[in-house]
């Protein structure tokens, strides 16, 4: 029904912004399809371009509605077809005409396009205030008199007025109440199955779309991303970008803190050859990813409608193990010596960018896990591979270089740490037995790395040993030297555990901050799950050695599965909380069961 092929939009200086660089999308009758992006990434423009509202930018490419070509269109020709059977809801209400009732700007497209006269055209413009929640009073407001939300139902309803072709939607959800927001979802789902009406709505709204949406695409500074089933893309993200944007998005269950995409978006005056993602993304690649501008093409191992823009074929998995074993000698005599299980048959991946949250009870395996993952322990069977080395068959030099991007923050930094060397030493010597520059190079790296560790770089404290600092700094002095090589993989042992509750706090903050920044992978080890959740995007239950509960730490806080998970989360105050005892429990519920009444089809959050 709607085609947009290679369509690219110039906004001109000086300097000239390049708003849409290549866009091709197809969208067909009674479809939806659900364009995603941060602000900047072009989706009004492509709202405006393919109606016709973008008089001053230059556009190259082709918008086929039907067999009609948009662009080659005079203004004549526009006003024929625009309203009638294309249609745009803007997104700001500043679209509508302030010295005109709501009722007179309903009922002009009614009389223009479908030759309406005053009676009928007054009578439809008051359904359409229905339909969108509005009383019939509204129609004799101006639009100053109305709220913000109630501004855009009107604009809603102007775009719907015609029963377009199609209709395309920017931010139609934005600033509405959610009760007000599901109503009109169900009002849009209602009208595209009974009348086939397609329907291209731009959105930041992931929660929206995964209502509405049959494909999403996303978008980035003018250019596809991923584009895919709705499910798929709003499930399981497979573009560095999209993947980065879905997990900065809060929602009702959203346990972790909250941090954004790394850096900045791209000078929009800038056409940039390779990746336009490439200076943000965690696992961006100098020789892959700067040279050409990727195509859409299928993520790696997955087959299917679903593509991506992306070098490296999508999020890719920094280390992936499968089958880890270990176990060590028991009790028992010289002859008659069991052993002692460990672990066994772990599989886990950890992708580039991601934090993967282990959690455990004393004796679970969790410590043990983490040394094999980095390679302190050998391990009695299984693999890990390791940016796509085989991490347990490296010898020699290929270790001791996969070791550099692979680092390990242990429990106990007054055990982990050399007493005999000062603060400066400590955090030097990965340079020096990796051979990494000259000294004045790691003199200079030393003091950096201090100080993105909050630490003093002075010569005072350098020249300091262990035994003279606090705990809490030991253990960032033991974070800097994990640091210092700027590993792509950090495996933290119960990096907070020994912290007082306000130096735990700082530190996690710290690891969440270098974490994004540095755009490194992590796998953090801890008993306390609510530690694990506030920072970790997918967690691990262990038990015995083995796992035995694995998802995002949403679900596991509102669903778990597994006895040891709820056992964790008891320990953790979950229990307080929705168990129902108390004010506390009573309160919570009650706010559980308000946020159940307002989600899409009552499901819960």
């Amino acid at each position: 029904m709607l085609e947009i092929r290679d369509l690219t939009v110039t906004y001109p200086g000086p300097p000239a912004v390049r708003a849409l660089d290549g866009i091709s999308l197809a969208v067909g009758p009674g479809e939806c399809v659900g364009i995603l992006g941060e602000s900047g990434s072009g989706k009004s423009t492509l709202a405006r371009t393919v109606v016709g509202l973008s008089p001053d930018a230059q556009v190259r490419g082709r918008i086929l509605l039907g067999d009609l070509d948009l662009l080659s269109l005079d203004e004549a020709g526009w006003r024929d077809v625009r309203w009638r059977r294309i249609a745009l809801s803007f997104q700001s209400a500043a679209a509508l005409n302030p010295v005109l009732r709501v009722g007179l700007q309903l009922a002009e497209p009614l009389r223009v396009h479908l030759r309406m006269d005053h009676d009928q055209a007054e009578r439809r413009a008051a359904e359409l205030l229905d339909e969108v929640g509005l009383r019939d009073s509204a129609a004799r407001r101006y639009p100053g008199e109305l709220s913000g939300g109630q501004r855009r139902l009107v604009l809603l309803a102007m775009a719907l007025a015609c029963r377009p072709e199609v209709v395309v939607l920017d931010e139609p959800t934005a600033g509405l109440d959610p009760v007000t927001r599901n109503q009109v979802l169900r009002l849009l789902g209602r009208i595209r199955a009974e009348s086939g009406t397609a329907l291209v709505v731009m959105s930041h709204d992931a929660e929206a779309l995964e209502t509405l949406a049959d494909r999403v695409a996303v978008m980035y500074r003018g250019w596809l991303a991923e584009i895919g089933p709705g499910s798929q893309v709003l499930g399981d993200p497979r573009h560095p970008y999209s993947w980065a944007l879905l997990n900065a998005r809060p929602t009702l269950a959203s346990i972790k803190d909250l941090r954004g995409i790394r850096g900045s978006p791209p000078d929009p005056t800038e056409v940039t050859r390779g990746c336009p993602f490439f200076g943000r993304c965690h696992q961006g690649r100098e020789e892959v990813c700067a040279p050409d501008r990727p195509g859409l093409v299928q993520p790696t191992g997955e087959s299917g409608p679903r593509v991506v823009a992306c070098a490296r074929g999508g999020v890719v998995a920094l280390l992936a193990a499968r089958g880890l074993r270990k176990s060590y000698p028991g009790p028992g005599g010289l002859l008659h010596r069991g052993r002692l299980t460990a672990i066994e048959d772990v599989s886990l991946d950890v992708r580039e960018g991601e934090v993967v949250g282990v959690v455990g009870s004393v004796g679970a395996g969790k410590s043990t896990l983490g040394m094999l993952l980095v390679r302190l322990l050998d391990a009695d069977g299984g693999t890990v591979s390791f940016d796509g080395a085989d991490l347990l068959a490296a010898r020699g030099d290929e270790l001791k270089k996969l070791r550099a991007r692979l680092q390990m923050l242990f429990q106990d930094p007054f055990e982990a740490l050399s007493g005999r060397l000062t603060v400066g030493q400590i955090v030097r010597e990965p340079l020096d037995v990796q051979e990494v520059g000259d000294v004045g190079t790691r003199d200079a790296t030393v003091r950096r790395t201090l100080a993105e560790c909050r630490l003093p770089t002075s010569e005072a404290f350098l020249a300091r040993h262990p035994h003279e600092l606090s705990g809490g700094q030991l253990q960032r002095v033991a974070l800097a030297r994990a640091l210092v090589l700027e590993p792509r993989l950090l495996v933290a042992d119960e990096a907070v555990s020994m912290l007082d509750p306000s130096e735990q706090t700082n530190m996690l903050q710290l690891l969440k901050q270098l974490q994004a920044e540095r755009g490194m992978a992590m796998v953090f080890i801890s008993h306390n799950l609510s530690v694990v959740l506030r920072i970790a995007d997918r967690i691990l239950v262990l038990d015995r050695g083995r796992v035995v509960e694995e998802g995002p730490g949403s679900s596991l806080l509102v669903s778990p599965r597994h006895p040891v998970t709820h056992a964790l989360l008891a320990a953790s105050g979950r229990d307080l909380l929705f168990s129902g005892n108390g004010a506390a429990g009573s309160h919570a519920q009650t706010e559980l069961n308000d946020l159940e009444m307002l989600t899409p089809g009552g499901q819960r959050p």
